[in-house]
């Protein structure tokens, strides 16, 4: 939605985002042959804001060579974790003139493997996708399967994980396009995951607006009603989709530098703080993330002040 101030917003933003971009944001993500040191970390990739995929990171993990869905059963299928469900597998995305979020239910984990594996139908889209260190709060009998923490990370940034959270669900769950106040490091144990990202310099051309918060509930029928919260202020969220943008609508986004990328099993993405990020996966993906504080720092400053600066001058 541009207004009469649009131009000159284009010209400074412009100014102030296609420099840092250029100084940080690479052509694509680059790999690492194994993890760095905690200075490296820190000094290479922390520091600059900029993503990589660091191979040979899981490898003394026994998770990386045990899970499996028929070990999960064994392991963990009795065990309830919340499931999110919705009926096209998006999941905290704009719908119509609504944010809406999953109906969230309590299953045991066999119950989701079956669906992922053809023998069981669940009405919608199934996603373990519980973003509040549900592993260690859900699913505590793997925790010996990997590590607590990463250790080289840990070191750098000068803190444990906020959380660690586990990840499993159909090919169509979708994450819709978003960014996080947090250092995240995430790991793909089985299957790969499939990543559009963009750095916090394109803040300028990414739009949100606010949506009446609502939530999926799933009736008895198996059919989904959308439930508005009640007495809650409205939420920004972006109506973008990067896989198929309304250009009509959103011009700026043109102006974006999309990257791609693919995390394989036994691979780590490094998604910095406030990279925004939408993500697909193949069927039955398992994946372990975590998620570090960031610093509110001068990067977290910069782009609080183009965020500012966004809205004021109408490009939103």
């Amino acid at each position: 939605h541009m207004d009469g101030r649009a131009g000159a917003g284009c010209c400074w933003c412009q100014q102030l985002s296609a420099p840092l971009s250029e100084l940080s944001v690479p052509l694509a993500v680059p790999y690492l042959d194994e993890p760095p040191t905690p200075l490296h970390f820190y000094r290479d990739w922390v520091c600059p804001n900029r993503p990589c995929i660091i191979r040979n990171a899981l490898q003394h993990w026994p998770a990386l060579h045990k899970w499996s869905l028929p070990y999960l059963r064994a392991t963990v299928g009795s065990t309830e974790v919340s499931v999110a469900v919705t009926p096209d597998g998006y999941a905290d995305a704009v719908r119509g003139d609504r944010f809406v979020m999953p109906a969230e239910l309590r299953l045991p984990l066999s119950s989701v493997l079956d669906v992922l594996e053809g023998s069981a139908q669940h009405p919608g889209v199934l996603y373990v996708q519980k973003q509040c260190s549900n592993l260690p709060n859900e699913l505590p009998q793997l925790l010996s399967d990997l590590e607590p923490h990463v250790p080289w990370a840990s070191e750098a940034l000068g803190k444990m994980p906020d959380a660690v959270n586990f990840w499993l669900g159909e090919a169509a769950a979708v994450t819709s396009l978003h960014k996080d106040h947090y250092e995240n490091l995430y790991c793909v144990v089985s299957g790969e995951k499939h990543f559009l990202l963009h750095p916090p310099s394109d803040r300028p051309f990414i739009p949100y607006e606010l949506y009446t918060p609502a939530t999926y509930q799933l009736t008895e029928e198996g059919t989904f009603e959308v439930v508005d919260e009640e007495a809650v202020e409205k939420v920004p969220w972006i109506p973008l989709d990067p896989l198929a943008p309304d250009l009509a609508q959103y011009p700026g986004y043109r102006r974006t530098q999309a990257l791609r990328c693919t995390v394989r099993a036994g691979e780590m993405l490094y998604l910095p703080a406030l990279w925004f990020h939408h993500v697909q996966q193949s069927h039955g993906c398992i994946a372990v993330n975590f998620w570090y504080d960031m610093e509110y720092d001068l990067k977290y400053s910069y782009f609080q002040l183009l965020d500012s600066l966004t809205k004021a001058s109408g490009l939103d």
